[in-house]
């Protein structure tokens, strides 16, 4: 049975497949200054312990994708990106309920996350999302200028 959960503008959420790894490490790579390559998204992709979503339309053309990691009753949101196309239309959001919906049936009771505390459009979505910050991690993701930004660290419930 497919899982398939709405999205705006006539976007679904579904699982991703290992044939969408080339298109996830090129979206990766628009969202963040150091993307993951192809052959990681792979071994994501191939691991069910890290189960990845895409918001795509009826041929498959991906607006966003989020990805997960599953280990005893806590998920981690590894990362999430939405095409520069799509920003500001609630895709970041659908994807994070179909995360949700779907965790739903797992044995994960808590999710953290990591975001660069100066990305206010992140950090709004997920605190209303129900995350709180729970810690900060100085210097965790590098700038092109050589520099580094820090995390905060945000967490909710699940159940």
């Amino acid at each position: 049975m497919m899982k398939l959960w709405m999205a705006p503008g006539g976007l679904h959420v579904e699982p991703a497949e290992p044939r969408d790894a080339p298109a996830l490490a090129r979206l990766h790579a628009t969202g963040f200054y150091r993307g993951w390559p192809g052959q990681d998204f792979a071994a994501f992709l191939a691991d069910r312990a890290t189960p990845a979503y895409i918001a795509c339309d009826a041929r498959r053309r991906i607006a966003g994708f989020a990805l997960i990691r599953l280990a005893a009753d806590e998920a981690e949101l590894l990362t999430i990106v939405v095409d520069p196309g799509w920003r500001g239309r609630g895709v970041g959001r659908a994807l994070l309920r179909a995360v949700f919906a779907d965790l739903m049936l797992s044995p994960a009771r808590r999710m953290f996350l990591e975001v660069e505390e100066r990305n206010l459009p992140a950090v709004r979505l997920y605190e209303s999302e129900g995350f709180a910050a729970v810690g900060r991690r100085q210097g965790y993701y590098p700038r092109p200028d050589g520099s580094a930004a820090a995390a905060l660290v945000m967490a909710r419930d699940l159940g």
